[in-house]
């Protein structure tokens, strides 16, 4: 089977999905949340010169499975819509899973239930959902030899009147910081939060934010960003011009990088893929998912995390030429309408309750989302960021060969934490 990898779809997502074994009895699931024991918080709060401490279950991550639906699940409905047919598709399911996670603190009733429904979560309690979220923020915060930020931010309209555990409790299961924004000055407030968000992205992201409704009372931020390099490098000199089939009538050339060596691979004949390793530094992957020539269309329908689980365990090292394209892509996404057709309904909506968040009548008027990714000879850089803008309820609502030569998958994952970083489908790397 001739292996080809093509570059053309990179997913940025951030999200936590584990194909090791299921949680056992030793994981966080489900359990009451009670006070912190000092195990408890050394674990969690361990100085940078100290080692991680370690204990039996610990990849055994809640979140995985749920987190992972929800990413293809978006993806999916992404990709169906008309405007991104055979384009680029690029976001972080991680950024925009935790932001939802955050703003259900301050939901209720319905609007809670849809929130946990979407996300995956309706069998599982806040606190270990929370929990979850902060031992992720938390090990992701203490990866070696790479860079990978994650920072949370609650921007508050100078005078709201905001109900004092909403704060308490993103701050301590998300690590997020409160900021005083005057939305009723709309150019001052898209400064400070474009402030932000520039910051905690190493400047990769400096335009989220466009404008402000002035009925804006609050402003959910997540910001997420990797830097990587790889474990073996490309060799710039062995970089050559090179085709890339967009599809069957359509071609565009490229920097193709080109590297020999062990990799490791695995050949889905059933599922009509190959699927390529590129380890970086420190304990992340880059994971190429190459559909065979014409058979992209059934790897999109079908494609799950079930997928992912399989090809996972099933990689072997084997002597490996490699081609890929060096290229840089983007991805901005207003998420209100995809959202709502994945069921949250009632957070855009008149009947919104987030009385947990403040005591006046709000609603989520904005879900946007912004991610980038580069990728060369020496690594990877991707970030991406997500806001939710909440409004007052009387506003508006608004060697064997793999040659990367055409469409394909990838992942980026951190296998300590057992979590897929981002995830992404390249059509056209020149786009």
């Amino acid at each position: 089977m001739r292996a080809i990898v093509n570059s053309g779809v990179i997913a940025g997502l951030l999200l936590s999905v584990v194909w090791a074994a299921p949680a056992g009895p030793d994981g966080h699931e489900g359990h009451d949340h009670g006070p912190h024991t000092a195990d408890h918080h050394h674990h969690l709060h361990h100085g940078d010169d100290e080692p991680h401490p370690q204990h039996e279950g610990q990849h055994n991550n809640p979140l995985r499975e749920p987190n992972a639906d929800f990413a293809f699940a978006l993806y999916k409905k992404l990709s169906a819509m008309p405007e991104f047919q055979s384009k680029n598709i690029f976001f972080s399911p991680f950024s925009i899973s935790m932001a939802l996670s955050m703003l259900a603190l301050g939901a209720k009733g319905e609007t809670f239930s849809q929130l946990y429904q979407a996300l995956g979560y309706a069998e599982m309690t806040p606190e270990t959902v929370n929990e979850a979220y902060e031992h992720m923020v938390h090990m992701l915060g203490h990866v070696k030899e790479m860079q990978l930020d994650v920072s949370n931010a609650v921007a508050v309209m100078e005078g709201a009147k905001v109900i004092d555990k909403f704060l308490e409790d993103a701050k301590h299961y998300y690590g997020s910081e409160a900021l005083s924004v005057d939305f009723s000055k709309a150019d001052v407030a898209v400064q400070e939060i474009n402030k932000y968000i520039a910051e905690h992205t190493n400047n990769t992201i400096t335009d989220m934010v466009k404008e402000v409704d002035p009925a804006t009372i609050m402003m959910l931020i997540n910001c997420v960003y990797f830097k990587g390099e790889w474990r073996k490098k490309f060799q710039e000199r062995a970089t050559k011009k090179g085709d890339f089939h967009v599809d069957e009538n359509t071609k565009v050339v490229v920097d193709m990088m080109r590297s020999k060596g062990f990799y490791e691979m695995y050949e889905d004949k059933e599922n009509f893929t190959t699927v390529l390793r590129l380890p970086y530094k420190g304990s992340a992957s880059m994971i190429i998912v190459l559909p065979d020539e014409g058979k992209m269309k059934e790897v999109e329908d079908s494609i799950c995390r079930h997928h992912l689980k399989h090809w996972m365990v099933s990689m072997e090292a084997d002597s490996v030429e490699v081609e890929m394209p060096k290229y840089s892509i983007s991805g901005k996404f207003s998420l209100k309408d995809t959202l709502e057709a994945m069921g949250v309904a009632s957070a855009f909506s008149d009947t919104a309750d987030f009385s947990g968040m403040v005591d006046v009548k709000v609603k989520v008027s904005k879900v946007e989302h912004q991610a980038r990714l580069k990728v060369n000879e020496k690594g990877t850089e991707a970030a991406a960021a997500t806001t939710v803008e909440i409004v007052l309820m009387s506003a508006p609502g608004r060697k064997k060969l793999v040659k990367i030569n055409r469409p394909f998958y990838v992942f980026i994952i951190d296998y300590n934490t057992r979590g897929v970083l981002f995830m992404g489908k390249i059509s056209n790397p020149t786009a």
